[in-house]
C-alpha cells in the first residue's frame, strides 16, 4: 500500500513537471510572435515612409519642370545691393559743412564769380579782359600743368587783383586715385602757384566737384578749404551767350558762388561765357549784387 502512495506521488510531480514546461514554452511563443509582429509592422511603417518621400519628392520634381527656373531677383542679390556704398557729394557736404562749402551767407547782396580750367592761350586772356573792363575781380581754379605752360597769365592774374585756387595738377577724377597720387596732385600744384604768386593757396576745387571723404579729411589736416558752386553755368556744355547769362541770372541770390570756366578741353568753345560776362555784370550790380572773390564771400584767408 505504501508503495502504491509513491508512485501516484511521482506521478503526480511529473505531471506538473510537464504543464509548467509546456506553459514556459507556450510564454516564450507568444514573447516571439509578438516580437516578429513588433519587427513586421515597423518594417510596414519604414516602407511606408520611404514611398511618402519619393511620392513627395516626384510631386517636386514635377513642380520645378512645370513652372521652369525660379525669377532672377530684378533688383540684383541681397549681398549686392546691401553693401556699404561711398558717402555722395551731398553727405560729405552736410557732414563736414564747415571744410566743404558751395556758398557765402544770404545776409549781404554778394556773389563770386569763379573760373576753372586756366590758363590757357585762348579763352584766359579774353576772360580777364571783360573782367578787368568791368572792375569786378574773380577766383580762378587753375591747373598746375597748364600754370606751368602760362606762368605769364597766373603772374596777371594776381596783377590784376584776382584770387587763385588749386584745381589738381592734371584734372583727374580724384576719387579714383589711391591718396599718395592724390596728395601729389594738389601739393605739386601748391608749388607750382607759390613759385609764380608767392604763396600757398588755402582753397582748393576738386575736378567734377569729386571728392572723397578721405580725401577731405586730408585736405582739412592740410588748412584746406574745399570750394564748390551752388550755380552752374553749364558752359562747358559749349552754351551760347544768352543760354549762359540765363543760367547765371536764373539761379541768382546772394552768397552765391557761380561756376565758369576760363578755359577747356580739346575743341570746347567758351565763347558763350566770354560774351555772356558783360550782361552778367551789369544785370546783377543793376540788381544791387557786390561781385566778390571767394575768399571775401565766405570771410576766409586765401593764402
Amino acid at each position: 500500500m505504501k508503495l502504491r502512495w509513491s508512485f501516484v506521488a511521482w506521478a503526480v510531480a511529473v505531471a506538473l513537471m510537464a504543464a509548467g514546461c509546456n506553459g514556459q514554452n507556450n510564454a516564450n511563443q507568444a514573447k516571439a510572435n509578438n516580437k516578429q509582429q513588433t519587427q513586421s509592422t515597423n518594417k510596414t511603417s519604414q516602407e511606408q515612409q520611404q514611398a511618402k518621400q519619393k511620392g513627395t519628392a516626384a510631386v517636386q520634381q514635377a513642380d520645378r519642370e512645370t513652372a521652369g527656373p525660379t525669377p532672377p531677383l530684378e533688383g540684383g542679390k541681397e549681398r549686392t545691393v546691401r553693401s556699404p556704398h561711398p558717402m555722395t557729394l551731398a553727405d560729405l557736404r552736410e557732414k563736414y559743412h564747415s571744410t566743404f562749402l558751395l556758398n557765402g551767407s544770404t545776409e549781404k547782396r554778394q556773389m563770386a564769380l569763379t573760373f576753372d580750367d586756366a590758363p590757357d592761350a585762348n579763352f584766359t586772356p579774353k576772360v580777364l579782359d571783360q573782367l578787368k573792363k568791368a572792375g569786378v575781380h574773380a577766383t580762378f581754379f587753375v591747373i598746375g600743368n597748364r600754370a606751368e605752360q602760362h606762368p605769364d597769365l597766373i603772374k596777371r592774374m594776381i596783377q590784376e587783383g584776382h584770387v587763385i585756387g588749386n584745381h589738381s595738377y592734371s584734372h583727374p577724377n580724384l576719387p579714383k586715385l589711391k591718396d599718395p597720387q592724390f596728395q601729389q596732385q594738389i601739393i605739386k600744384t601748391d608749388n607750382i602757384i607759390h613759385s609764380l604768386t608767392g604763396y600757398t593757396p588755402k582753397l582748393v576745387r576738386p575736378p567734377y566737384g569729386n571728392i572723397n571723404e578721405q580725401q577731405i579729411k586730408w585736405l582739412a589736416s592740410q588748412g584746406k578749404k574745399i570750394v564748390n558752386w551752388n550755380i552752374d553755368s553749364l558752359d562747358w556744355k559749349g552754351l551760347d551767350t544768352k543760354e549762359v547769362s540765363t543760367n547765371i541770372l536764373a539761379h541768382a541770390m546772394p552768397g552765391a558762388i557761380v561756376l565758369q570756366h576760363a578755359a577747356g578741353g580739346k575743341g570746347e568753345d567758351l565763347t558763350g561765357t566770354v560774351e555772356a560776362l558783360p550782361e552778367v555784370i551789369k544785370k546783377l550790380r543793376a540788381d544791387g549784387v557786390e561781385l566778390v572773390t571767394v575768399p571775401e564771400l565766405l570771410g576766409l584767408p586765401y593764402k
